[in-house]
């Protein structure tokens, strides 16, 4: 155990102010255990008290909040209507009050006060109906992290449109596989951006998918990087801004599409999963108030780009009056201790980034705590994979011992976590603390049966969740969504993830269940590969797959690709140092028969590797069929892959 709640707890948390306000109405609970029972089990009385804690307010208000708990085919709070924007733009007692807070490697910091971002959207608005923008309507953005983007959104939310982005870094292709499913009628974007000391022009890019967007009536351009080429046929975002106009928010139902996220698009078409106005502004209320504890004072800062679901989890910062911190930029420029200097900059209290980061800065040698001021610091979030129990250890040795550390596991499908952190419950190392509240989440083996503790399993939800996907676009009969999830375990969501929970209620998430690595029998989960390979000095990042025999009689072939330290090499020396360390954390059979060096490993922009692609392009896939390389950080890492299969 690395942390357990402090004395007190209970009276300074947020989640402490909500059990005090269920006991005024006669529900006490002991423990958390007990409370997140009740949440599960008693769905309509749970989100319901999140409605009235949280003071929802609905233009047409509640009935029943669930319509039947069939998944899928449930519905929440039919006949509600309300609108998202309106929570994130409450002015509050103080209007002066900062709520954005803005750094970019491609210029000045920028600060927005409440009543600043409340002009801004307002104006926004009124340019988005000037283009004639309204309820249903979708509005693009190619855009990066910037109170723009922020301001865009909320305005398109405002009026009932549809907001849909990705970030600059995707390619073209990417882009516009994710934006021709949606048909949007006007697009924003930058003209290009600056990534630590490269200067990157988009302008090519916004033409031709500009040309790949028939639906486009107008295009905003947001002018981001000096000497760019101008962009034709564009008006400004001066322009767009240029009138002042009074904030208004259009009623919507419950369910109405607030935006559409996509599957990471790694392996086909990426999915356009679309999330109601009603179901994101209560989940986010409880994860970023009850769990993440953040409230009015805090600065929330999570590294991320537009086009992963944190942004919409950061924006939502707003929704509990925390104010925002946005980057933009290379966060490893100029060194990796650039985002910790940001955190003492911008007073940050929760910080949050991928597991990676945390992973490269231990590795790195970074000391947080040495290289800034973080007085102010609560919290630290990680996501994006498993975080190892290293991992842990060196956040509570070189960031600060009284922090609350949560690592999280969650996903654009539902744009929130599952698992994760909450101030009433102890962080051990390597463990995730608890399941979340509303989140009825549990292990299920092959044949659908409940797993017992510490038995492995697929994470599965078992009751519905106000912000699974009101459905994909496009899918008129439910089918896809329908396939994505319920197919496996009908009327249970099968999330895609191995999961195990231990006697204390905490799980460790073992990787995608769908990249396992499964040898004789003995399963291991592609997260615990990595924590041992990439617990060696020597080796800075790995990538494994298991090819199966296609006779079915053999054991099949385990490959592993790494990528190695500076001033290290693969001799037979460190060979026998990775084979050593797995026969002896995880076991014999999982000895590699081969392994490769590459340059780097393939991962999506988000951060995830390419386990499944590079698995099929091993296996005869063709390369653009097994991955969209709009999709990746660096599309240059698949070659070594496509060479070796070449090869094979």
């Amino acid at each position: 155990m690395l942390w357990s709640p402090p004395p007190g707890i209970r009276r300074r948390s947020r989640i402490g102010a909500y059990l005090g306000w269920l006991e005024h109405r006669g529900r006490s609970f002991a423990s958390y255990d007990d409370l997140w029972r009740w949440s599960v089990e008693d769905l309509e009385g749970f989100w319901g008290s999140v409605w009235e804690f949280f003071g929802v307010s609905a233009h047409r208000p509640p009935g029943p909040m669930l319509a039947g708990d069939s998944m899928p085919g449930a519905r929440w709070c039919p006949g509600v209507t309300l609108n998202y924007a309106e929570h994130a733009l409450r002015p509050g007692p103080d209007p002066g009050r900062v709520a954005v807070v803005a750094q970019s490697q491609s210029r000045g910091p920028v600060t927005w006060t409440v009543d600043e971002l409340r002009d801004q959207v307002g104006r926004a608005r009124r340019g988005l109906q000037r283009l004639g923008v309204g309820p249903g309507d979708r509005v693009a953005a190619y855009l990066p992290n910037i109170p723009e983007t922020l301001a865009a959104f909320l305005a398109t939310a405002s009026l009932g449109a549809i907001w849909s982005s990705c970030a600059p870094e995707f390619g073209t292709r990417s882009v516009i596989d994710r934006f021709s499913q949606v048909s949007p009628a006007v697009l924003l974007c930058v003209d290009g951006y600056r990534y630590g000391a490269a200067s990157v022009s988009r302008t090519a890019e916004v033409a031709a998918i500009r040309e790949a967007l028939p639906s486009l009536t107008a295009t905003v351009i947001v002018p981001y990087m000096a000497g760019a080429e101008a962009v034709p046929d564009a008006v400004s975002w001066s322009w767009l801004v240029g009138e002042a106009a009074p904030l208004e928010f259009t009623p919507v139902p419950f369910d109405h599409p607030l935006y559409v996220l996509y599957s990471s698009g790694t392996t086909g078409l990426p999915k356009p999963i679309v999330h109601g106005h009603g179901g994101i502004l209560l989940e986010h209320l409880k994860a970023l108030a009850l769990h993440a504890d953040l409230g009015a004072g805090d600065r929330f800062f999570w590294f991320t780009t537009t086009g992963w679901m944190m942004w919409n989890l950061l924006v939502s910062g707003l929704l509990v009056e925390s104010a925002v911190v946005l980057f933009d930029g290379n966060p490893g420029y100029p060194d990796l201790s650039a985002l910790w200097r940001l955190a003492e900059e911008t007073g940050t209290t929760y910080f949050g980034v991928s597991a990676p980061f945390l992973m490269s800065c231990r590795k790195a040698g970074v000391v947080p705590s040495s290289v800034a001021r973080l007085d102010a610091l609560r919290g630290v979030g990680s996501t994006g994979s498993p975080l190892p129990a290293e991992g842990f250890r060196w956040v509570y040795a070189s960031v600060g011992s009284d922090l609350l550390l949560a690592s999280v596991s969650g996903g654009t499908d539902v744009c929130t976590a599952f698992v994760g952190g909450c101030p009433l419950v102890p962080v051990y190392a390597g463990e995730i603390s608890c399941r979340y509240l509303g989140a009825a989440v549990a292990a299920f083996s092959a044949s659908g049966a409940p797993c017992g503790v510490g038995e492995q399993g697929e994470l599965v939800v078992t009751r519905p969740m106000p912000s699974m996907p009101v459905g994909f676009w496009g899918d008129e009969d439910g089918s896809r969504y329908q396939a994505a999830y319920f197919d496996e375990y009908p009327g249970v969501w099968r999330h895609g993830d191995w999961i195990t929970f231990t006697e204390r209620g905490t799980c460790v998430i073992s990787g995608r269940s769908d990249a396992t690595l499964n040898r004789g029998g003995v399963r291991v989960g592609t997260a615990e590969f990595y924590s041992v390979v990439e617990s060696l000095p020597e080796v800075a990042d790995s990538l494994v797959v298991h090819l199966e025999d296609p006779s079915g009689d053999g054991p099949g072939e385990l490959l592993l690709f790494v990528v190695v330290a500076p001033g290290a090499v693969l001799d037979e020396a460190l060979q026998g140092q990775i084979v050593a360390s797995i026969r002896a954390n995880l076991s014999p059979r999982h000895a590699p028969d081969q392994v490769y060096v590459v340059p780097a490993i393939p991962r999506t922009l988000s951060g995830k590797k390419l386990e499944v692609p590079v698995k099929r392009i091993l296996t005869g896939t063709a390369p653009d069929q097994a991955a969209s390389r709009g999709a990746l950080a660096d599309p240059g890492a698949l070659a070594p892959f496509e060479e070796l299969a070449r090869h094979r």
